[in-house]
């Protein structure tokens, strides 16, 4: 079986989802040159990685752009095409061109989250569009996949649930960096990582940490990424001194720091569909405090990964983190557990397999056969 992969962003997933893939079916994965350059480091040499000069959404050459990748994909002969993601919006334009060949097109976040300036640049019709032209729509959970039946208008044999993989790319660089747990500060430490828009929930975890005042001596929280500035909710912190605030973006290798160092990630969202951090996060074997929002609550407790808490409830949040922070041992466990869900359950080649099985069942080739052929 032979699939190209369409991918510009969410990176890390992408990447993941490819190398899982890559180990079931042979794969031709199509990307901009300007984010896959510096990373092709962690892409699987039995991938044929193809670095395009990928044109922004507002230049004119797009049109010219479109029609070249469609005939580049022509002649690959693929069994299918899938794109990782509706966010393109010239993309659309694509899908005409590659009529006859099945394409499958993820969908990670069925509606946009509040606040999130990033995915607000692509109008919600254009996002909509490409996955209505799909012949099969992914998404990463069973909630997610009743709401875009309601939201897209499809009819349930176009929708199919595939779970995120595992990123662990960032893992990897710890080890092959050789990081270890810096020992200062000490206390407890607290991670709140990833694009910081008004969904992620910071004045929640903020209220919270005021709330634990005097509770917990030596809680140290990070909040690192770009987006929205925490630095506006000093107001509302109980001792400003206890953050450590990284407003800005994070390189790989400072990713790999924080979460070496961090004993919980904490997900407060206010709503999500579901989390790239939370895959990060077990990677490393660091359990979570999330909210119950979009997928969450199913995949935090199904695999005993954390404590779920409800939505905009700074004192439950509160309550987790020192509950957690004063029972080491249950930690731990969480922390295992995360580990073994992340290398084992939804690591990138068990994604792939079933991956690959649904390209079997919407292509009616064979996967067993296209593996055996592939390997």
């Amino acid at each position: 079986m032979k699939i190209v992969l369409l991918a510009s962003e969410p990176v890390d997933y992408a990447i993941a989802y490819a190398n899982g893939v890559g180990e079931h079916a042979e794969v031709t994965m199509f990307v901009p040159q300007r984010l896959y350059a510096d990373l092709a480091q962690w892409i699987s040499p039995g991938i044929d990685l193809r670095l395009i000069d990928w044109p922004r959404t507002r230049s004119l050459r797009n049109p010219k752009f479109v029609v070249s990748l469609a005939m580049r994909i022509r002649r690959e002969r693929p069994d299918a095409v899938h794109l990782l993601s509706n966010t393109t919006l010239w993309l659309n334009a694509l899908a005409p061109l590659l009529k006859g060949i099945p394409l499958v097109v993820t969908v990670h976040d069925v509606d946009v989250h509040p606040g999130d300036r990033d995915t607000l640049r692509l109008p919600v019709w254009a996002s909509r569009m490409m996955a209505r032209q799909a012949g099969a729509v992914v998404v990463h959970g069973r909630s997610l996949r009743a709401a875009a039946a309601a939201r897209l208008g499809l009819p349930d044999a176009r929708l199919h649930v595939l779970p995120h993989p595992s990123i662990l790319r960032y893992a990897d660089l710890a080890r092959e960096l050789g990081l270890t747990r810096a020992e200062e500060p000490p206390g407890f430490r607290v991670l709140c990582f990833g694009r910081l828009y008004a969904y992620k929930g910071l004045a929640d975890l903020v209220r919270a940490e005021a709330l634990l005042a005097g509770a917990l001596p030596g809680l140290a929280i990070t909040i690192a990424g770009r987006g929205d500035d925490p630095a506006e909710l000093e107001p509302l912190m109980g001792d400003p001194a206890a953050y450590d605030i990284r407003h800005r973006f994070i390189p790989d290798a400072e990713v790999a720091e924080l979460f070496t160092d961090a004993d919980l990630v904490v997900l407060p969202y206010t709503e999500a569909s579901q989390s790239g951090v939370l895959h990060v996060a077990a990677a490393f074997g660091r359990p979570v405090v999330a909210t119950d929002v979009g997928e969450l609550r199913s995949t935090v407790e199904a695999n005993g990964l954390g404590v779920i808490v409800p939505p905009s409830d700074p004192a439950r949040l509160a309550g987790a983190i020192l509950e957690l922070a004063e029972d080491p041992a249950r930690l731990a466990a969480l922390g295992a557990r995360s580990l073994r869900w992340a290398e084992r359950t939804i690591a990138p080649d068990a994604v792939g397999a079933m991956a690959t099985s649904l390209y079997g069942s919407i292509t009616r080739v064979e996967p067993s056969l296209a593996e055996s052929t592939h390997r």
